[in-house]
């Protein structure tokens, strides 16, 4: 279970945290042990040569390898797409390891019994321990060492621990069975595992890619959190895994992402704006942007680490609360209403689909004042049979909202983003001095979406994983085209 729950942090900068990885990653781990069940058994009636103290060493040995190797083989799956790529990367990373752990069952369960008389006893007390270890292993992974150390440190423990036990197991078969091999051989080439992974690993150094500069890299619960500075563009980056949530002009600070000039455009669309909810923080820049137009905002964002770094090194400077937590539970918690709301969730190339329903959208509409504006940030296609993810996004909303604008952030192109107000209200700008400026941008800008095909998003029945598959695809090629693929490779 380590093993599995580590794969979504190797994988996952590269091919995003989706469904699609994790069906990889269980696919992987349930193939792997149904082998290393069968090999096992197969193995210990025969009573050869092979040992349970060699399975461990080996196991040790294939999990030691795997950041070693991890990067070669996420860039050589790469041609093969999404979900493709993210099960053979699994599969070949993974699948050693898992089968030799797979084989343990067998050999201990042989080991336990000398006879039928007790042998369910032994089998449910071995699978009971094991489920236990599973269950200790999983959370204190999750719930401690994951927010403590980097994977490649804890792989390394795990190695290690497994080649300690691997010793001993030697030492215990070697007086039990009356092995021929010297204890001295064990010892010797464990030691030689040990110094060569613990070489390796206190030698690694941040992946370093010419023509960029890693100001910032973090590990957080949930992804790899980095800031880079690409110095000839003069663009300074905030990834979270394989996602660019925010970037700014290295000589102004300003925000760069398109989006952005339509969405700080809302509060010309509320009478007398005063406050306003951010889901998604990102770089924090339109946090500033509202700022300077009066309204004060609250923000929520699940991961400290991208709100540490966009107070570090993208002067973001909260102008009302700041929320750490998951918005679809910290929304339900909020007692208070606002002129605007700005969803902009991003990640792994998606928006998080739990986050787009109907159910949620109904949560969002107690939370906005009578003539406030939601504004749900989506990137996608508007043109092909891919227009249907943004299509059932704009039909959801208009389920809970009677009044809706779109605009586009580069009119023409085929995949963009695009913004979706809603409102309780009609949606019209109010009166101010650069009026004829602003309505101009935005008549080039606006366009209408057809639903009359699309569906309705809800907790029940949400496709939108699936149906953002071709975009994700498109949006990690234009990543790598824009920033290449080691960016993204550990």
């Amino acid at each position: 279970m380590m093993i599995e729950l580590m794969g979504t942090r190797i994988i996952g900068p590269f091919y995003g945290v989706s469904l699609f990885v994790w069906s990889s990653l269980i696919s992987v781990t349930l193939l792997a042990l149904a082998i290393g069940y069968y090999a096992g058994g197969l193995l210990a009636d025969r009573q050869g040569k092979i040992h349970l103290s060699h399975i461990i060493f080996l196991a040790s040995v294939c999990i030691g390898i795997i950041p070693l190797i991890s990067g070669g083989v996420l860039s050589a799956t790469n041609p093969l797409g999404l979900r493709a790529g993210a099960f053979i990367s699994a599969f070949i990373l993974f699948s050693p390891c898992l089968i030799l752990l797979g084989m343990v069952g067998p050999f201990v369960i042989k080991m336990a019994t000398s006879g039928l008389e007790k042998i369910g006893f032994a089998v449910g007390s071995i699978y009971a321990i094991s489920t236990l270890g599973s269950v200790f292993g999983t959370l204190l992974l999750g719930f401690y060492l994951l927010p403590l150390a980097g994977i490649r440190l804890i792989i390394l423990c795990i190695s290690l621990v497994l080649l300690a036990l691997a010793l001993s197991l030697a030492l215990y078969e070697q007086k039990r069975l009356l092995l021929t091999v010297k204890p001295i051989l064990w010892v010797v080439s464990s030691l030689a595992v040990m110094a060569v992974l613990s070489g390796t690993y206190l030698l690694h150094e941040p992946r370093s890619v010419k023509g960029y500069r890693v100001l910032s890299d973090v590990e957080s619960h949930y992804g790899w959190v980095r800031v880079i500075d690409q110095p000839n563009e003069r663009i300074r980056w905030l990834l979270s895994d394989s996602s660019t949530i925010g970037a700014e002009s290295l000589d102004t600070g300003n925000g760069l992402l398109s989006y952005q000039q339509i969405v700080g455009l809302l509060p010309r669309f509320i009478p007398d704006p005063k406050n306003a909810l951010l889901i998604g923080l990102g770089s924090g820049h339109l946090v500033g942007v509202l700022d300077r137009q009066g309204v004060k905002t609250d923000a929520i964002e699940i991961d400290q680490e991208v709100a540490i770094a966009a107070e570090k090194y993208f002067n973001f400077k909260s102008t009302g609360d700041l929320i750490i937590g998951d918005a679809r539970y910290q929304v339900t918690k909020l007692d208070k209403q606002y002129d605007i709301i700005i969803h902009d969730c991003f990640t792994g190339g998606t928006e998080p689909i739990h986050l787009l329903s109907l159910e949620m959208l109904q949560t969002l509409k107690p939370l906005l004042k009578e003539k406030g504006v939601l504004a749900l940030n989506v990137i996608g296609f508007l043109k092909g049979d891919d227009r249907f993810a943004v299509e059932s996004v704009a039909r959801t909303l208009k389920e809970v909202f009677p009044y809706q604008r779109t605009f586009v952030s580069t009119p023409g192109k085929k995949f963009i983003d695009i913004v979706l107000m809603a409102s309780a209200s009609p949606i019209v700008l109010q009166p101010h001095a650069n009026n004829k400026i602003i309505d101009r941008e935005l008549a080039n800008r606006e366009i209408s979406i057809n639903t009359d095909n699309a569906l309705i998003v809800t907790d029940d029945y949400n496709p939108l994983e699936s149906l953002q598959v071709a975009k994700a695809e498109h949006y990690r090629e234009l990543l790598m085209k824009r920033l290449g693929k080691e960016i993204l490779l550990r």
